[in-house]
């Protein structure tokens, strides 16, 4: 078999092929390495990578659900043997001393780390453009972004050059990649997945998710790395799976599935057209889709901001050069070194949110901001839930516009903070959601639609989405590998 056709192959197929002898672990991996090797001087995917080491543990995995797999693994989820920089001059050196709840779970699964991915900075980003060590670009075409924060993952499966990566989302990091590269990425219910080991930007928001081309590999992912985790109090005790449905629905017949109303009127040109088509899709297949309203979610964005920078601003609070992280080499006082070794190892982006989050926490303007945000988050939970009482799930587009050119909204931070307008909200009432190809633009871009399902409810979206995805035959290769 090719070495083109063996990255197309479903992971599942792949790893039971591989368990019965009928392919082999080095030619299965080595099909995503040569893709590595050719592409990614020009993608910028990932920060650091072994092949040699990576062929070699391959040849001592045990056996289990993801025998032989190689995974692309996000920047700031701790991995040993790996540096976990966070994409910063902060962390530049940093060598974890143990591995995140989730690397052991791949492990003992028999999968093995192919490489560790670029990253906005500590994940504060739309486009992957605030990387200290430079950005990721879109495998649709170079001179746009692949989305952030979690773009070097997302341009890594989407490049072919790793089956499944980790990402992380906070504000829909792991789904706006996903859909700007055109490929699967489904953010868990918070809880769902242990986030020990995962360097913290927004405790209450950030949440670790997973990257495939079909819904599918996500959804065999997932279920090895979810589970409640001793090491993090904040895991959830509920049952994982199976999810394994997502390749046996035959039709959507009484499937109710919600339309976000209040989404519907952000939308535009090519996004407004796939939605309305994707809509036809569904009730083709039997759903019926009802209109449903979540009033508050045009404050997510605002909200989303607020809660997230001031939350980023105390857990950053302790690089400070003498604790953790980069130390300036002219400390002077005290205070200066806090302050040059601040200033040396942060990019503009993290400062500028350090800055608004440490404004929203200040005394005098505490409960104006912070307190008013975590009262109208639980309004957008109880409006979510309340929509979600009357249907299975909710769909929307993933996000308003296709992958944009890289710089084009570097210096205008709003434009940029709306990419996640159609995302925060499942980060901020912690329901999960997936984002799953759509179509295509005239020119060639990927297009996705989201589906966001009840708390704990990651199999329903499996089930609907791996039915979506059957019926659009939506996954394509990208132009570079060509």
């Amino acid at each position: 078999m090719s070495s083109e056709k063996l990255t197309e192959l479903p992971v599942r197929y792949a790893v039971r092929a591989m368990a019965n002898g009928e392919l082999s672990r080095a030619d299965y991996a080595d099909a995503f390495l040569q893709n590595a090797a050719r592409h990614d001087s020009s993608l910028g995917s990932f920060l650091e990578r072994d092949p040699e080491r990576t062929v070699s543990a391959l040849e001592k995995v045990p056996a289990g659900p993801l025998s032989g797999l190689t995974v692309a693994v996000k920047d700031n989820i701790e991995t040993l043997g790996f540096r976990t920089t966070c994409g910063s001059r902060m962390l530049e050196n940093y060598r974890p001393m143990r591995n995140a709840t989730v690397i052991d779970r791949l492990l003992a699964a028999g999968a093995v780390v192919a490489g560790k991915t670029n990253l906005d900075e500590f994940a504060m980003g739309s486009s992957n453009e605030n990387s200290a060590f430079g950005p990721c670009r879109n495998p649709w075409d170079l001179e746009r972004v692949p989305g952030g924060s979690s773009g070097g993952s997302a341009a890594a499966v989407a490049a072919r050059m790793a089956p499944v990566a980790l990402g992380s989302d906070t504000g829909g990091s792991v789904r706006q990649p996903a859909a700007l590269c055109g490929i699967v990425g489904i953010k868990p219910t918070w809880g769902r997945v242990s986030r020990s080991g995962l360097v913290a930007f927004a405790s209450s928001l950030d949440q670790v998710g997973v990257f495939g081309k079909r819904v599918d590999d996500a959804a065999l992912v997932l279920e090895v790395i979810a589970g409640h985790d001793p090491l993090d109090a904040t895991s959830a005790h509920v049952a994982v799976g199976p999810y394994g449905g997502s390749s046996k629905v035959e039709n959507l017949e009484g499937v109710t599935i919600g339309v976000i109303a209040e989404a519907v009127q952000m939308l535009e040109g090519e996004v407004k057209e796939n939605f309305e088509r994707s809509l036809a899709t569904l009730r083709n297949g039997g759903a019926e889709v009802r209109e449903v309203s979540i009033p508050m979610l045009p404050y997510s964005i605002a909200t989303y901001y607020i809660i997230a920078n001031a939350e980023a601003s105390a857990n950053l609070a302790r690089y400070d050069g003498v604790r953790y992280g980069h130390r300036s080499d002219r400390p002077g006082t005290l205070e200066e070194l806090y302050t040059r070794s601040r200033t040396e190892g942060f990019g503009p982006e993290v400062k500028r949110r350090i800055m608004l989050g440490t404004f929203a926490l200040s005394s005098g303007y505490y409960d104006a901001y912070y307190g008013r945000a975590q009262r109208v988050r639980e309004r957008i939970r109880r409006d979510v839930d309340a929509a979600l009482a009357k249907v299975d799930a909710l769909i929307s587009p993933t996000t308003p516009e296709p992958a944009f050119r890289i710089g084009e909204k570097i210096d205008d931070p709003l434009s940029m903070y709306l990419n996640d307008v159609m995302t925060a909200s499942a980060n901020l009432s912690g329901h999960p959601a997936i984002a799953i190809p759509s179509g295509f633009t005239e020119g060639g871009l990927p297009l996705s639609l989201q589906i966001t399902g009840p708390a704990f409810g990651e199999a329903k979206l499996f089930e609907i989405g791996g039915w979506f995805e059957r019926a659009t035959d939506a996954i394509r290769r990208p132009p570079l590998l060509s």
